[in-house]
């Protein structure tokens, strides 16, 4: 790792190859705390790379827990948190309308290491149960529309690494992964990262793939849409900047979408919305990134995604989506 640690400091850049071997050597407690929190801290010092970034993605994959939800052809919602908005969980919440728009979900998700209240967080806060019985995740997207993977279920290598990254408490490689780890190997994802090179590097990994594929990153700093300015998105038909307007919005402001900063207020929000009794503007951010994934899954506009992102949240779809899944995972 010395050797490791001496290259990396000069710039030099690891290939696909020892960036995997390198994650798997972590995985299997090679290398002392203080030696991983030095490699992880490095790449928020310094870019990461594509053979990199893939190297990485590469060993996750290979020591995970693999889930079988390939008939349901579902679509998973994640972005890699770390953009320091202090947004409340606008992701998750968008799932669950995009489950109730018709739209099969399978979500992947963790605790808040850099935030105040991850995905995982507010959901078990809100009587979700994890599990990684694949039974039962397919009885869960059969019956509510949408299954949570909960990440440390699923990729239990990293519990090595689970002590450091809460220690440092900010954003490592492991925010950049994420969205790429699904343990179901989704063919349908949309993917919110924080910042404009990590959003390019997506789009360079994905096309290398079979996916379909949205990813965003929210020019004011945001790893999602937040209506606040416009989103740079990048999917198979290239890069495009997405206006409020294009939802038929006008933008709103970076204070009316915070709110969450612990695990009570968070889930408060989270139910408030859900019982589509927030604020305009929360609910407008909701729509609009539910209607990306919708759009991306069905091939449709954004507005188009956008009517259907309504309609599932006024109607009760998604509420209802969100119950079933509360009584299915309790089970």
């Amino acid at each position: 790792m010395k050797s490791l640690l001496n290259r990396l400091i000069q710039y030099e850049h690891l290939d696909r190859e020892e960036a995997r071997d390198t994650l798997l050597k972590i995985a299997k407690g090679a290398f002392n705390p203080a030696q991983v929190a030095s490699f992880l801290t490095v790449y928020m010092m310094r870019s990461i790379t594509v053979a990199e970034l893939e190297g990485f993605r590469e060993a996750l994959l290979s020591l995970c827990i693999p889930i079988d939800l390939k008939k349901y052809d579902a679509i998973d919602l994640c972005g890699t948190g770390g953009d320091g908005k202090d947004t409340f969980n606008i992701s998750t919440l968008a799932a669950f309308v995009t489950a109730g728009a018709g739209v099969k979900v399978a979500k992947h998700g963790n605790y808040g290491v850099s935030s105040g209240c991850g995905s995982s967080n507010v959901l078990e806060a809100l009587g979700i149960h994890f599990t990684h019985e694949e039974k039962k995740l397919q009885q869960q997207i059969e019956e509510a529309g949408i299954c949570i993977l909960h990440a440390p279920l699923f990729h239990p290598a990293m519990k090595v690494v689970a002590p450091v990254r809460k220690e440092l408490g900010v954003k490592t490689f492991f925010n950049m992964l994420g969205p790429l780890v699904n343990p179901s190997f989704p063919k349908k994802q949309v993917s919110g990262v924080f910042n404009l090179e990590l959003a390019r590097l997506y789009h360079y990994v994905f096309q290398n793939t079979d996916s379909q594929y949205t990813v965003l990153y929210g020019l004011a700093g945001y790893d999602e849409i937040s209506l606040t300015g416009p989103t740079k998105t990048f999917s198979p038909h290239g890069e495009q900047l997405l206006h409020s307007a294009d939802f038929g919005l006008t933008d709103i402001t970076p204070a009316s979408i915070t709110g969450g900063h612990d695990v009570a207020s968070s889930a408060t929000i989270f139910s408030t919305i859900l019982e589509g009794k927030g604020t305009s503007a929360q609910h407008q951010v909701v729509y609009a990134n539910a209607a990306i994934a919708i759009a991306t899954a069905l091939n449709l506009s954004p507005k188009e995604g956008y009517d259907r992102a309504q309609e599932s949240l006024m109607s009760g779809k998604a509420k209802h989506s969100f119950t079933t899944l509360q009584k299915v995972s309790a089970l």
